[in-house]
């Protein structure tokens, strides 16, 4: 069965590989899937063929026969579930390697969402100045965790995994912010989720969609 996925027919990060599509992108070339992409407009999101597989307008969804699936984590974990390449075999592992990808959507992301939306829209609001040092902060909080927890291992429990996957993705919003930089480990983490030839595929993909010429009238 053919699978297919939804993602911005322009993306916000214009191709920097920020939108959550490339998540599952990363994940359909790790595990060696083909699959098609439907793009969809911001105004399409809204409507109701959209909603119907995304209630709350967002994407990326994934569709694979009679199954519907929005949300990156679950759409990664039914792939890690499915095929093999993001989920160890040993049964502790792989629920290891579950509890990082939970880590990554539950602990870091909403830290660093915080912090990256203020600096893209709160520059000008009042209170800006005295806020922004609390929300890195609390990121720097996680990410001295983090590399603790890495200390001078390649990937966070063994092999890679889904849980890395979702980690490398989340830790990228952190870029433009210097914060990266601060800590080695972590830096090189990222570097090395970077390299792999899948994710290169994944990210190749979703910047040729935002660098193609506009369509004509």
């Amino acid at each position: 069965m053919t699978i297919t996925i939804t993602a911005f027919d322009r993306s916000p990060d214009g191709g920097k590989g920020l939108a959550r599509d490339v998540r599952v992108r990363w994940a359909l070339e790790e595990a060696g899937l083909p699959y098609d992409v439907r793009l969809v407009s911001f105004q399409a999101m809204k409507e109701p063929a959209h909603l119907a597989l995304h209630p709350f307008g967002q994407i990326p969804t994934y569709e694979e026969g009679d199954l519907t699936l929005f949300e990156t984590g679950a759409i990664v974990l039914h792939i890690g579930h499915r095929h093999p390449g993001l989920l160890p075999d040993d049964a502790n592992a792989r629920s290891r390697a579950v509890s990082w990808m939970f880590a990554a959507v539950n602990t870091l992301e909403p830290p660093i969402l915080e912090l990256t939306m203020a600096r893209l829209f709160e520059r000008d609001q009042p209170g800006y100045a005295t806020r922004l040092p609390t929300l890195e902060a609390r990121v720097r909080t996680r990410l001295h965790q983090l590399s603790e927890r890495l200390g001078d291992a390649d990937w966070l429990d063994g092999a890679f995994s889904a849980g890395d996957l979702m980690m490398v993705h989340v830790l990228l919003r952190l870029r433009s912010t210097g914060l990266l930089d601060e800590l080695p480990r972590v830096a090189a983490y990222v570097a090395r989720g970077e390299a792999r030839p899948a994710y290169r595929r994944a990210f190749a993909a979703q910047l040729a969609v935002n660098t193609r010429p506009p369509a004509a009238n």
